[in-house]
């Protein structure tokens, strides 16, 4: 398989790991590889019309020298540039970061198909995670669920109505069903699934994106 992959990140080391994979799994992929090692370099790329349609995968860090001119502070100032001008691509965010609070922020704004903590990642690990998000799937380390789970659970933001709600979406049950087992307005679903998507970060989505997201962080 044909494979485009820009891989955002100024650690040498992490770089050619990505590469020594990639190189031992010819026979799964061809990949072509395009590099950044600042924002600045990144962000030109991502804003180039002519060429950023390529990327299918992109392998983001989120600490970056910052391109102060276009206050491109971060990975995540980048991911949510690649969400605007590079819709299609699967971005892997690999992040020595394991501030609970910030990886909510990161899931919130960019929502990526993969998310780890880099001494919760090991280059083995690589080819089959670019195959899961590449089906589409979405794949969290351990101990990045673990630690988006707090703020959501922790500071009550995901109350325990809401994570009932996401038990009977899971189990199939549509937004009267799931008033009537509740006693609530349907109006008060509508607007309990509404707060659910806008902490779990999904402007847009239908049932199955709520649980593919809840799946990820290891709520249901």
């Amino acid at each position: 398989m044909e494979l485009d992959v820009l891989i955002i990140e100024n650690e040498e080391m992490m770089v050619e790991g990505y590469k020594t994979m990639f190189n031992h799994n010819k026979e799964i992929y061809n990949v072509t590889i395009t590099e950044a090692h600042n924002c600045e370099n990144a962000y030109k790329l991502i804003k180039n019309l002519e060429t950023n349609s390529k990327y299918q995968v992109v392998l983001l860090d989120y600490s970056l020298p910052a391109f102060i001119e276009k206050k491109v502070f971060n990975g995540l100032d980048l991911g949510i540039l690649i969400r605007e001008f590079m819709p299609n691509a699967k971005i892997i965010m690999i992040t020595s970061h394991f501030d609970s609070i910030k990886l909510f922020d990161i899931v919130k704004k960019i929502q990526p198909n993969g998310l780890l903590i880099k001494h919760d990642y090991r280059p083995t690990m690589l080819i089959n995670i670019v195959e899961t998000v590449l089906n589409n799937e979405t794949y969290y380390s351990p101990e990045a669920k673990e630690n988006i789970k707090q703020p959501l659970l922790t500071s009550g933001a995901l109350d325990k109505v809401d994570k009932e709600i996401i038990l009977l979406i899971a189990q199939g049950l549509q937004i009267n069903s799931i008033a009537t087992k509740l006693n609530m307005s349907d109006d008060t679903i509508k607007k309990r699934k509404s707060k659910i998507k806008d902490l779990l970060g999904l402007i847009k989505g239908n049932d199955e994106d709520i649980l593919r997201e809840c799946r990820a962080l290891g709520l249901i």
